[in-house]
């Protein structure tokens, strides 16, 4: 992908790319996605969990809308964000990137750069019930540490955005009590 045309483009995050998106950017607002939702629905085997035990990370998953941010980026800065963003979110190919239009927050709607869950990657681990979510999430751990960690930094980011994903919340509770028990 190139950025010929000279035009600056858009990036949507949904998950951690919300709170830590690494990458110099013009502008950053609230978005909406239709048609994908939040959902823990990748098998991480590395950063939060181990091919013994699996934890799960963020995907999205086919129906709803999820409320995300969309992030402007400097036409002369695409392609080494673009670089950058490959490397972050594409190290096993459980995603497909595509372009999406998004619903911005002051009522513009923008084609963004969205990195899909690959339904047909072996990581794909489908649509869970949050109790089999919380089963999978509580006690793994990975290179980057507990995957309740990146639950409660999810959760956690998403009120301090102003963003309510009451799903996410009610799974967060879910997965305390049962690494409490």
């Amino acid at each position: 992908m190139s950025s010929e045309g000279g035009e600056d483009r858009w990036v949507f995050g949904y998950g951690s790319l919300m709170w830590r998106p690494g990458f110099p950017f013009i502008d950053r607002r609230t978005a909406v996605l239709h048609g994908r939702r939040r959902a823990f629905c990748i098998y991480s085997v590395h950063h939060r969990g181990t091919y013994e035990r699996p934890g799960l990370v963020l995907g999205l998953a086919p129906g709803g809308s999820v409320r995300g941010m969309a992030y402007r980026v400097a036409a002369a800065e695409w392609e080494g964000v673009y670089a950058y963003l490959r490397e972050r979110e594409q190290p096993t190919e459980t995603y497909f990137e595509t372009w999406r239009e998004v619903k911005v927050d002051g009522g513009d709607k923008a084609p963004a750069l969205v990195f899909l869950s690959d339904m047909k990657h072996s990581q794909w681990a489908g649509d869970l019930t949050l109790e089999q979510q919380a089963a999978l999430i509580a006690g793994a751990v990975g290179l980057s540490g507990p995957n309740i960690d990146y639950l409660r930094d999810l959760v956690m980011h998403l009120h301090e955005d102003g963003v309510r994903d009451h799903a996410m919340e009610k799974l967060l509770k879910m997965v305390e009590a049962r690494e409490a028990a």
